[in-house]
This record gives C-alpha cells, structure tokens and sequence, in this order.
C-alpha cells in the first residue's frame, strides 16, 4: 500500500499525534506507522525539537541514563512529574516543534540575501517606480530585479526604503461596500439565461472561453463605462456610455460590432459568451446576443442578484481602473481615447498569475494585436505605465 503521507511535510497534527504516542510510552517506529511517517523521520524529529527543562527538583545536570536511547525524551516516563528524579527534564511539545518548523520554513524561502550594492540600486529603482505611479510587482518585473515582492514589502515596513506604506497605490485599505441595489433586468429576460445556466452551459462547454460586463459609474446621473473583462486572459477595455440606460448600451454595443466587422472581425467569436449583473442598461439582450443581421450568435447570462462574487474577474480589475480614477470622479468630459488610454495602462501592467507578462501581452498571443487594437487597446511600454491619477493629466 502506497503511504500517501510520503514526502510530506508534517503538520501540527502529525506532531501533536507524535506527542501523544510518546507519552504513552511508545516506539519510534509504531508511532511511525501511526502518522504514516518512517521510523528514523520520527526519531530525528523528535531529536531536533525536544528541550531540555529544569525546575525546583532538578539537583543535578548530568542526563539521566534513560535518555542515551530512544525515545531520548521523558514524555513516556513514569517519573516526569516525579518529585523524586532530580535529573533535569528533556520533554518534545507538539507546538513548540511546530513553531521551530514554521520560523526554518520562513527563513529557508527568504532566498539569497543582496549586497549592499544591489540593496541600494534596487531600492533606487523600486521607490522611483513606485513614485511614478507603478506597482511593486510591475517595478521588478519590468526591470528584471531579483527580489521577490514580499520581500519588498517586508523593507518597507521596516523602515529601509525611501518609499512608505502611503506611497503604495493599494495600500490604504478599501472602502466598505455600498450596499447593492435591487434587481432590474425583468425576470422573463432571464428565463435560460440564470446564472445556473451559465454554469451548465459551461460544464457542456468547458473550452469556451467568456467575458464579464459590468458598469463602472460616474457623477450620478451623468455619463458612465461600460467594462468588459475577457477571463481567460485578464483583458479589460470599455466603451463609454453618455447615459446608463439600456438604449444607450444597445447602441454602443451596435457600434462595437460594426467597427469590429470593418477589422474583419466577427463580435460573436472574441465574445461568445457574456455574464453580466442585473443593472437595467443590460435588459435589451438581444442587442447583447443578436448579430448585425439580427441572427442570434452570442449567449448572455446574468448572476444572481446581489452576487457580485459570481464575476470575480471584472470587479477585481476595477481596483485598477479605480487607481487612477477614484470613486466620485465625474466622466463627464472623458472622451472614448480618454477611456482607452486608461484600460491601456491597466492592461500594460505585468500579472505574477502570467508569469510577469501583462494582459496585453496574453492577449494580443491568445487573439491579436489587430483586434486589440480594434478594441481600442495599444501597447504600453512597462517602464511608461501609469497607474495612479498621473494618468489623467495626459488628457489635457
């Protein structure tokens, strides 16, 4: 029988499990086959982790004979709580091996140390990225810096670096969530389109690649984005809506599909499958779902309502977009190029989740550079991006 246990690292249980089989009395290699460990693994554990103790009956410091063989320890003894063994206690305790491994652990994976050189000229470069409106992950990524990001973090903290926590661009922490609004897509529009169905259409689809929708809001009232989050890449771009009404998102989504049709692009095969939330500028479904010639060719789901974690992709990135555009701005004197620019920007920064390449990167490798473009999506060097309200001076 195969041990599944083989090559694992030991857990507070396994140690605890340790523990209670040397008090009672047990071998190494039956308590062995109790976690499911070797014998000689359970004997230099118990080595490595045992401590010797004194207390007010301790009279002498030579070692008491029985410790020179296993277990090596006085777990087992009879005379461990003994008033009468004068021989200083040598006990192994599950969570103090625990916390010995896990602070070995911790500085095992801190990797090599930098000079005092590289020290220096790394933090020259980290805080001047950083200062320019770049995240810790991008500034290493786009210049090649070994060091890793929590290590930053770690200098930062404490103090080592030009730069503090304030300077982060996500660092102060968010703002509690607005309560959500109701439901206003009618329920009739999303009978076969329920997120239920999203999931099943999946499962009986599972290379089908989709994106999610959503409205990022302005001045109340006033003009708004409308995003779209292609998942499988991490991808976002949006059109700029005059109003948050489903007219309006009807006609900019008619627009979209000419403009892609006039790149010989077809809307249905770089979206073939939308989710969405419940907000009323998604009612008109077929304006989502129907091609130029009004023949259906893409499927439209909605989440649940009040369930914004069922499209965790669109609503993680908007973090970025609200980087450089803080909640409350007014769109109103944005402009499509103002739009594009900022989803540029953000598509421009390097993900650890891809291996330091950008969404832009992934993208334009998964589709092309030609429909990013159409999208209205340009390439952004890595030393130029942008990620804080800098940005928005360059539209003036």
């Amino acid at each position: 029988m195969t041990n599944k246990k083989k090559n694992k690292h030991m857990t507070l249980d396994d140690r605890i499990e340790i523990q209670e089989c040397l008090n009672k009395g047990m071998t190494f290699k039956a308590i062995g086959q109790r976690v499911g460990k070797d014998q000689t693994t359970i004997s230099k554990e118990v080595k490595l982790h045992a401590h010797t103790y004194t207390n007010s009956f301790t009279k002498t410091d030579e070692c008491c004979p029985k410790l020179l063989k296993a277990p090596f320890v006085c777990n087992g003894c009879p005379k461990r709580n003994h008033s009468n063994c004068s021989y200083p206690r040598r006990s192994y305790h599950a969570k103090t091996a625990q916390k010995e491994y896990e602070s070995v652990l911790v500085e095992s994976r801190e990797g090599i140390p930098l000079t005092k050189e590289e020290f220096y000229k790394t933090e020259q470069i980290i805080s001047s990225a950083v200062k320019s409106g770049q995240n810790i992950y991008h500034a290493i990524q786009a210049n090649n810096l070994s060091v890793s990001k929590s290590t930053v973090y770690r200098h930062i903290e404490s103090g080592y670096y030009t730069i503090s926590k304030i300077d982060l661009p996500r660092a102060a922490k968010f703002k509690p969530r607005k309560k959500a609004k109701g439901e206003y897509v009618p329920k009739g529009v999303k009978v076969g389109r329920s997120f239920e169905d999203f999931l099943l259409y999946l499962e009986e689809n599972p290379h089908t690649n989709y994106v999610e929708m959503d409205t990022v809001i302005g001045r109340i009232g006033g003009k708004v984005i409308m995003t779209f989050q292609f998942v499988n890449v991490d991808f976002m771009f949006g059109l700029l809506l005059d109003n948050k009404t489903a007219a309006e998102a009807a006609r900019k989504i008619r627009l979209l599909k000419e403009k892609l049709r006039s790149a010989d692009f077809r809307f249905a095969d770089a979206f073939p499958v939308l989710l969405t939330d419940n907000g009323g500028e998604f009612s008109d479904v077929s304006s989502f779902e129907n091609g130029l010639d009004e023949q259906p060719e893409t499927r439209m789901f909605f989440c649940d309502p009040n369930a914004p974690y069922q499209k965790p992709h669109v609503e993680n990135n908007h973090t970025l977009f609200r980087g450089i555009v803080e909640s409350g701005t007014s769109f109103d004197n944005f402009t499509q190029e103002n739009v594009n620019l900022i989803f540029s920007h953000i598509n421009g920064v390097k993900r650890k989740q891809f291996n330091g390449k950008s969404s832009y990167d992934m993208f334009t490798f998964t589709y092309s550079i030609e429909l990013a473009e159409a999208l209205g999506i340009s390439f952004v060097s890595p030393k130029d991006v942008i990620q804080t309200s800098k940005l928005l001076k360059l539209f003036s």
